[in-house]
């Protein structure tokens, strides 16, 4: 059917709820599944806590497969949903990370200046005879 194929963004209707997804129907009449990690950009627990039987949703059709069955998405047909935020998302974890990572190497240069301070100290210190 015309405007279902890959990449489009049509409404379906919840017709299922499972603990790893929703099964969505389509104007076509054909049923896809809304993977648990494609509901929402946040962290999602429960599906139930995002979707309901009967709910009209957005979905963006993200594949078809061999056998037939077609992979959707709920928040990549949110505008701006997917892939920017996700990069904007790996970009904050590189950045923290970048972070961490000049923090911890300030950190230890101090540290392996004190020690070697430390250890020159004894060497020419009290007790030296």
């Amino acid at each position: 059917m015309p405007g279902l194929e890959v990449g489009a963004v049509v409404e379906g209707v919840v017709t299922g709820i499972t603990r790893f997804g929703a099964f969505v129907l389509l104007p076509n009449g054909q049923t896809g599944l809304v993977h648990i990690s494609e509901i929402a950009d946040a962290y999602v627990r429960d599906v139930k806590d995002y979707l309901k039987e009967n709910d009209r949703v957005l979905v963006k059709i993200l594949s078809y497969d061999e056998k037939g069955k077609i992979g959707l998405s709920v928040r990549q047909a949110q505008p701006g949903g997917g892939q920017r935020k996700d990069r904007e998302r790996r970009k904050a974890e590189w950045m923290a990370f970048e972070d961490k990572l000049a923090r911890f190497m300030k950190e230890s240069e101090e540290r392996l200046t004190d020690l070697k301070r430390h250890t020159e100290s004894k060497r020419g210190g009290r007790g030296a005879r």
